[in-house]
């Protein structure tokens, strides 16, 4: 009893891990690979009948005359993945307003490649398979499981791979809208309009009550459960009803008063601890964050460590006999499924990815390479969940339903097994430096860049810092030493790296710079925050972006919805891709030749004098 209590205690303890945002995918990828062995144990074993019986064992829920049946295993799969694809949808609908996809130029090679990883495979699929029932199943190589590619990545994916694997989250979020949209389109039965128009009732009492500003879940519950149930009814598969709620749930970044008001009613609870300002205290902080990511932070983590392992749990328990097998070895339906998510995936991605970035020089974004986007594009292939979703939908006939079981559980296998062979391939004829290169990773860009100095100076200065750093505060003035003596002749460029594990208010004061750069005064900001390090609570940067005669409400709203959260992660991204040791870290270069990371003191006589010897040797003849 107490090594059952202690388990269940450990898997509480993950959820609430997951909850407070510390949550591990390659844990949840664990999770759903122990659900897949123990199906295919228990429908293998001795006891194989009991895994179907037990699956297939009907469930009613009735309220008078009027009920919904269906056995556990439907149970499962048309009501459980609801929730599921309910924060698929919350996902995809955050990534659109605040995230990844906002920037369509950033996220445009992902989204390229994913359309490429959902046409290709089904093309393959539809070659092997062109008519008859199988020829239905075709919805089974579209989608690629995020859980376990992420998983995946940290076991067999290289040492420095931040960017590969926000491409290959991007990549997913782009990939899940596809699959969405097929399911919707293509896997639905056949219409009743009057139940379907209750599910649109439902949805537009859901948009109206986000019209409303009703910013407590509970309000959206029971419209929701209404909805489902008419979708169900109308013969929708009723798992987009929590794709279509979601996707009409509001998201938005925290507006100040909102967050000054929560504040204010902490501080009466603190003063006065009662039980009415807890509850105005409570309500005041749910109030101040959107319902979306409020959700998302509340179901993400049963659906990765509970819903999805038993969806697993419920559909992977393919019985492999020998007749079995021996079906799936000569079934078209079976390398179909295989060739499709396998090749079609890793042909597809990489192919779009380097054309695309061929016929656009520049979107590829730096310190990302080929080998690392043919690996991540083989690890795609694992289309896992979704895929058996789909089988589920497309096939009635249980005997081709298990060649597809079968083929999507070796397409896995063999998708896992080709990325970590891409990756070995790649260390091996291009093995990765023993240490991160010294090379500036971003060249120096005037559409993008804060250059002070002359654009086309000849002599480069490129600080990575940090505005609550005391060091970046004390080498401003060495930075100004050395643009005082070479006047004309340097530009100085300043990039962010916040440390947030050591300066709390850094992320904050680099993105006050660049709403205070999109009114043209990124300079003036960096100097008084610098000035001020050590004063950089909100309402500080606040007044001192008044002090500068900034426009307030512009300066408000472009830090709550603009593009300088991207920006300055971008930053901070490149400066982990190039594995920096702290800030300030500088880059000196002179024209014509990529700026090298400077290892020595950063004071004004030491950086004069190293930039003073690259002109010199960039001077000197170069020898035949």
């Amino acid at each position: 009893m107490t090594a059952h209590r202690t388990r269940f205690r450990g898997l509480v303890d993950k959820i609430a891990d997951a909850r407070r945002g510390d949550s591990s995918e390659t844990v949840a990828a664990a999770f759903l690979l122990v659900a897949t062995v123990v199906a295919l144990i228990w429908a293998n074993s001795p006891w194989g009948e009991t895994y179907q019986s037990f699956w297939h064992t009907p469930l009613s829920i009735t309220l008078g005359d009027e009920g919904i049946e269906l056995d556990l295993q439907h149970w499962v799969n048309d009501g459980l993945m609801a929730l599921f694809f309910f924060v698929v949808g919350l996902e995809v609908k955050r990534e659109f307003a605040m995230g990844e996809l906002r920037d369509r130029s950033r996220a445009a090679v992902p989204i390229v490649a994913a359309i490429a990883g959902l046409a290709l495979p089904a093309a393959l699929f539809l070659l092997l398979n062109p008519t008859g029932p199988e020829a239905a199943a075709w919805g089974v190589v579209i989608s690629t499981d995020t859980a376990f590619v992420v998983g995946l990545l940290a076991v067999v994916g290289p040492a420095r791979a931040v960017r590969l694997r926000i491409f290959l989250l991007t990549l997913a979020v782009a990939d899940d809208v596809g699959a969405l949209a097929i399911i919707a389109v293509f896997y639905t039965d056949e219409l009743r309009i009057g139940p379907l128009l209750v599910s649109v009732a439902g949805l537009a009492l859901i948009a109206s009550l986000r019209g409303l500003r009703v910013w407590r879940g509970a309000g959206y519950g029971l419209v929701s459960v209404v909805t489902w149930v008419a979708m169900y009814e109308s013969g929708v598969h009723p798992t987009l009803a929590g794709v279509m709620i979601a996707l009409i749930l509001p998201v938005y970044p925290p507006r100040r008063r909102e967050v000054e008001h929560a504040a204010a009613l902490t501080r009466a609870f603190r003063q006065s601890p009662n039980p009415e300002y807890a509850r105005a205290a409570r309500l005041g902080l749910e109030r101040a964050v959107s319902v979306n990511e409020r959700l998302m932070r509340l179901h993400q983590p049963y659906t990765a460590f509970i819903i999805v392992p038993i969806f697993a749990l419920a559909n992977a328990g393919v019985v492999l006999s020998s007749e079995t097998l021996r079906a799936a070895a000569t079934s078209s339906l079976t390398w179909g499924i295989v060739v499709g998510l396998v090749l079609g995936k890793f042909v597809g991605i990489t192919t779009a990815s380097a054309v695309f970035a061929k016929l656009r020089p520049g979107s590829m974004t730096p310190g990302l390479t080929f080998p690392q986007i043919a690996g991540g594009a083989a690890l795609s292939g694992v289309g896992f969940t979704i895929s058996l979703f789909i089988v589920d939908l497309a096939l009635d006939d249980p005997a081709l339903a298990d060649q597809a079981r079968v083929g999507v559980l070796s397409a896995s296998v063999i998708a896992a097994l080709l990325g970590w062979l891409v990756f070995s391939l790649g260390n091996r004829f291009a093995p990765p430096p023993a240490e991160p290169s010294l090379d500036l990773l971003r060249r120096v860009s005037p559409k993008r860049d804060h250059i002070r100095g002359p654009v086309d100076a000849p002599l480069t200065i490129v600080e990575y810092g940090d505005f609550e750093c005391p060091f970046c505060s004390k080498a401003t003035g060495s930075t100004r030493e050395v643009r005082e003596h070479f006047g004309d002749k340097v530009r100085y460029i300043f990039r962010h790296y916040p440390l947030d594990d050591y300066h709390p208010h850094a992320r904050y004061a680099s993105e006050a710079s660049e709403a205070a750069a999109a009114q043209g005064k990124f300079w003036e900001m960096h100097d008084t925050l610098f000035l001020h390090s050590d004063a950089l609570e909100r309402d500080d940067i606040d007044r001192y972006a008044a002090d500068l005669g900034l426009d307030m409400d512009r300066f408000e709203d472009d830090l709550r919805t603009g593009d300088f959260v991207t920006r300055v992660e971008d930053d901070e991204l490149d400066a982990l891709t190039s594995e920096l040791p702290g800030t300030p870290t500088f880059y000196l270069g002179v024209e014509g030749r990529v700026p090298q990371r400077h290892s020595g003191p950063h004071d004004a006589a030491t950086i004069i004098r190293e930039l003073e010897a690259m002109r010199a040797a960039a001077r000197r003849p170069v020898a035949d």
